[in-house]
């Protein structure tokens, strides 16, 4: 059978331009193979690159007090007292008829706060003073009996000598005369005794009026109108005081002090006392004494502190933190405000003090004249702004310079 000489050639493999397919796939490769390259430096370098050091940051703000007083050996918290108080009440039971007084305001010495209803005292009073006035004329009428026993006595005597009576009617005369004087007397005595009455009557009517036993202001007001108000307790809804008066004059500051450091606490001694309703005005005070026991519950010794000038934002009852300070004589007052930081803000290398500030996400290492350090901050007297922003607390890995991220709240 012939061969089919144009089938044969129809099925040949067409061979033209070889190396056009090739030469586009070993690019394709190539580009691949440079692509995986690229992401995988790109992730190296992403992952390897050192990472921003995360911190919390504070700004620093000026404070408008003055410097520290001095450097503190102690600190310790405490209360503001005053050394004299008192709950005013009345010295006899009653309903009080008015009230004079409100919280607040200052009262002096002797100054009437309260008056009781007078009805049964000014009755006795008066019952008094009536049985004075009896006395009185009781007395009168034995000295005029007596006045005239006497001269019948003197007549009888005259009778006697030219014998006109017997000595009987002279006796009797006489005898008289005695007995009346026994009875003046003894109605002087009445008188004086109806005296004391009345005044003790009288002494009763004017502690009606409840007065206050020094000046000073009143802190609280304990009874009203129409109450029943006695010197002791007895039950019921009976009132024992009437208000509270204060001595604003008698403030000072207690403490407690740890038994283990009273060594260091000794009388006159400087403190810097704080409010801490007042946190930015400390307040020159000195030790009044320590007082002489301790509590053995607590191991506590107490001390009393007063202040160098009283001032009116000093109330009774607030709270108050004290630093005594060493014997180096105080500061001068600096001329502007000053600056105070988190002590965990300062960091302390070879005896140099530093901050790190932050700008655009970047940290400077800054050196820094710092102060006296109180209650956790510490006075920052160079180096540091109003308003700059501060690394605190400090953290390791900062270098100056470096990249910061601030940590999420």
């Amino acid at each position: 059978m012939p061969l089919d000489t144009e089938s044969l050639s129809s099925l040949r493999i067409e061979r033209t331009n070889p190396s056009s397919g090739g030469g586009i796939s070993r690019r394709v490769l190539f580009a691949v193979t440079a692509g995986v390259l690229i992401v995988l430096v790109a992730a190296a370098f992403v992952w390897l690159r050192p990472k921003p050091t995360e911190v919390t940051t504070i700004v620093a703000s000026a404070e408008s007090a003055g410097p520290s007083l001095g450097t503190a050996v102690l600190n310790a918290s405490g209360y503001v007292v005053a050394r004299r108080i008192s709950t005013v009440s009345s010295k006899v039971t009653g309903k009080i008829a008015e009230i004079f007084v409100e919280e607040g305001m200052t009262v002096k010495e002797g100054q009437v706060l309260a008056r009781l209803e007078p009805a049964n005292s000014a009755t006795m009073l008066t019952m008094a003073q009536r049985e004075l006035e009896a006395s009185r004329r009781n007395l009168a009428e034995i000295e005029v009996r007596l006045a005239e026993a006497e001269r019948n006595f003197k007549r009888n005597e005259t009778l006697v000598e030219r014998q006109l009576i017997s000595q009987t009617a002279l006796d009797a005369s006489k005898a008289e005369v005695n007995a009346l004087a026994a009875r003046l007397a003894a109605s002087q005595a009445q008188v004086k005794v109806s005296e004391s009455a009345l005044q003790m009557r009288q002494i009763d009517f004017d502690d009606l009026e409840v007065r206050s036993p020094f000046a000073g202001v009143v802190i609280s007001k304990n009874a009203q109108p129409g109450e029943m108000i006695s010197p002791m307790s007895s039950g019921g809804f009976t009132r024992t005081g009437i208000a509270t008066v204060v001595d604003m004059d008698s403030r000072e500051i207690e403490v407690d002090v740890n038994e283990a450091y009273i060594n260091r606490v000794k009388p006159n001694q400087r403190v810097e006392a704080t409010l801490d309703a007042y946190p930015d005005s400390p307040l020159s005070a000195r030790v009044v004494n320590i007082v002489p026991t301790a509590d053995r519950t607590k191991a506590t010794v107490r001390v009393r502190i007063g202040f160098d000038k009283l001032e009116p934002r000093i109330l009774p009852d607030m709270g108050i933190k004290v630093r005594f300070l060493d014997d180096a004589p105080a500061q001068a007052a600096s001329a502007g405000p000053r600056i105070r930081v988190p002590s965990g803000a300062v960091q302390s290398v070879d005896g140099a003090s530093y901050v790190w500030v932050v700008r655009d996400g970047r940290v400077e290492r800054r050196a820094v004249t710092v102060g006296a350090e109180s209650e956790g901050s510490v006075e920052v007297r160079a180096g540091v702004s109003d308003g700059d922003e501060l690394v605190s607390p400090v953290v390791q890995g900062l270098e100056d310079g470096g990249k910061i991220k601030l940590k999420a709240s």
